[in-house]
């Protein structure tokens, strides 16, 4: 679940085979970010740490006796995500972990391959970011075969999963009962939604349930892609606002993440438009910012490094119980931030305003 693109991925080079591990900025140094991977099959390729070819030769950290947790991002680009692997990469990183992280380029061929590609180069644990749980049959079985444990932010539980974090659902209802109360119960709302995604997925069903109370809310939904949710929020906001002229009705945006939402609000800035209400979800720092100059609405602060701190520590909590592990969510619950708390939150969390590092 980008703006212009917030915290961007950085492609370190391997030091002897050729092989680049991709990691935000900031979350691992190149010497501490597992760089080397064994060759991945045919069918494995597409999943390949980008840029550099896999090298036969190389030697995974598991190999040299270091243990190795794996994450499979949808996009390494969104600020969320970057936010998840900072918190996740630091938790490793104190335990001695080496950490490698692989784009999928939202595309689940490529997170199967990924998580395949982890399992060969024997990594210990490994993290789904996004990926809803029924679309990784192929990764989750390979890493079921190896009895690597496995912890989805935001794809729920299932196919062995032994932990779930991020879960969309419960992010979205506060979120999507203020914009109802701040429409009045009628209207017409922009549902930006993305479906490969199982936050998003999650969300849109909240949206979907809440709204059957209020027939008079119209919503029109289109779906944006990864990459390019930025340009799509900005796009379909622009075609939807035609024939919706300022004073014609209660309007306003949803996105199913921060990032579609504030490519609206850019269509927003460029129409003069400022009687249209935008609502994000994540907090990443751009909505936190447009929440405070007036431009977002509201968003739901979901405190991702923890997430991504509780999911490290819980897969070591699920290894160290073997067999006796029962699967669970281990939630962190988010903080709504709206124009009449921004100011105050900014000063609690003065962190939520800065890109991450």
């Amino acid at each position: 679940m980008t703006r212009k693109p917030l915290a961007s991925a950085l492609l370190f080079g391997a030091t002897l085979m050729l092989i680049a591990c991709s990691t935000p900025a900031g979350s691992a140094s190149p010497a501490a970010t597992t760089a080397a991977s064994s060759a991945p099959s045919a069918a494995a390729s597409p999943a390949a740490e980008s840029p550099a070819a896999a090298s036969p030769a190389a030697a995974s950290p598991a190999a040299e006796g270091k243990k190795l947790l794996g994450m499979v991002s949808i996009t390494v680009n969104d600020s969320s995500n970057a936010r998840f692997i900072k918190g996740a990469t630091a938790a490793a990183q104190a335990a001695g972990w080496e950490v490698s992280v692989i784009d999928a380029h939202g595309n689940a061929d490529e997170a199967n391959a990924a998580i395949q590609n982890l399992i060969q180069r024997k990594a210990t644990a490994i993290i789904d970011l996004v990926f809803p749980v029924t679309s990784l049959g192929a990764g989750l079985a390979a890493a079921q075969a190896a009895n690597v444990p496995v912890g989805t932010w935001g794809g729920g539980l299932g196919n062995g999963v032994v932990a779930t974090n991020g879960s969309g659902g419960p992010q979205a209802e506060p979120i999507v009962k203020q914009m109802v109360a701040d429409l009045g119960g009628k209207g017409q709302i922009l549902a930006l939604t993305y479906h490969t995604g199982q936050v998003c997925r999650d969300r849109e069903q909240v949206l979907d349930d809440y709204l059957k109370a209020y027939p008079d809310i119209k919503v029109t939904k289109n779906e944006v892609k990864i990459p390019g949710y930025l340009q799509d929020g900005a796009q379909y906001t622009a075609a939807w606002l035609a024939g919706k002229p300022a004073g014609s009705g209660p309007l306003a945006i949803w996105g199913c993440w921060d990032d579609p939402a504030l490519g609206g609000i850019s269509s927003l800035k460029q129409q003069g438009r400022t009687d249209v209400k935008v609502y994000g979800q994540n907090g990443n720092a751009d909505a936190i910012n447009a929440v405070k100059d007036g431009t977002m609405t509201a968003t739901s602060y979901a405190q991702v490094e923890e997430e991504g701190k509780v999911m490290f520590q819980t897969l070591l909590d699920a290894m160290q119980a073997g067999a006796s592990w029962q699967p669970k969510a281990v939630e962190v619950p988010v903080i709504v931030v709206n124009t009449q708390n921004v100011e105050q939150f900014i000063k609690d969390h003065p962190e939520a305003i800065q890109a991450p590092k």
